[in-house]
């Protein structure tokens, strides 16, 4: 086969305590999956079933362990926002998955950052269009090592934190979830079929706001340990 442009290599984030390495398929991210967080956004979490946004593969950034990930202030915004997140990844096909099935679809977990121009969202959801320029920008999903399931368990508690030059801006527990990793496989595989490599950022607390140049971030999941983000 003769490739008119010759592809890229898929993005792959390091596996810890490995050389494996994890490709990335698909991204798919969880709206306002806390009830605190949902509030602090003008919704009522009792009120929806759990929708989805998707970001690209390669707005993936790996952040190994005991380094600091050096982020650029994306253009075209003035309201650069951090959003703490517990990342499931899958590693088996499926569609159609029962609850009580999903976890066995859970390859392993990371530690996430979905980063957003918070004032190109609220300007999209106002007109009501899509909201990839706010989401889906280049280098927007900052992501940890992986930690597989075997060795790590399953999350159904762990805290999660966000601290920006030291002050803790987000502190919560996986626990709130409003829809728990089980119940979000299962729900997102009755509209995807959902293959290994794809990645489930699972939605996250109250307390995300802005950052600017020269703020650096700390986030981290109990059990898989805590990522240095600086803006630069």
């Amino acid at each position: 086969m003769a490739f008119v442009f010759p592809p890229e290599a898929p993005v792959a984030v390091p596996v810890a305590g490995s050389d494996a390495q994890f490709a990335v398929r698909r991204v798919y991210c969880v709206g306002r999956n806390y009830a605190a967080h949902a509030r602090e956004m003008g919704f009522d979490p009792d009120r929806e079933p759990p929708f989805f946004f998707c970001k690209p593969a390669d707005a993936v950034v790996p952040v190994a362990y005991g380094e600091t990930l050096e982020l650029a202030y994306p253009s075209q915004t003035q309201n650069y926002h951090y959003e703490a997140e517990l990342v499931a990844v899958i590693g088996k096909s499926g569609s159609d998955i029962a609850v009580e099935d999903a976890l066995d679809y859970v390859w392993g977990y990371a530690v996430g950052l979905d980063m957003t121009r918070r004032d190109l969202q609220m300007k999209m959801r106002e007109m009501g269009r899509p909201w990839e320029i706010g989401k889906a920008f280049d280098r927007s999903a900052p992501m940890g090592p992986i930690h597989p399931a075997s060795t790590a368990g399953h999350f159904e508690n762990a805290g999660l934190w966000l601290t920006v030059n030291g002050e803790t801006k987000q502190k919560s527990d996986v626990s709130h979830l409003i829809w728990s990793v089980a119940e979000t496989v299962a729900y997102l595989s009755k509209f995807f079929r959902l293959e290994p490599g794809d990645v489930i950022f699972t939605g996250t607390p109250e307390g995300v706001g802005a950052v600017k140049t020269g703020d650096t971030m700390k986030v981290g999941v109990e059990r898989l340990g805590e990522l240095t983000v600086r803006v630069v």
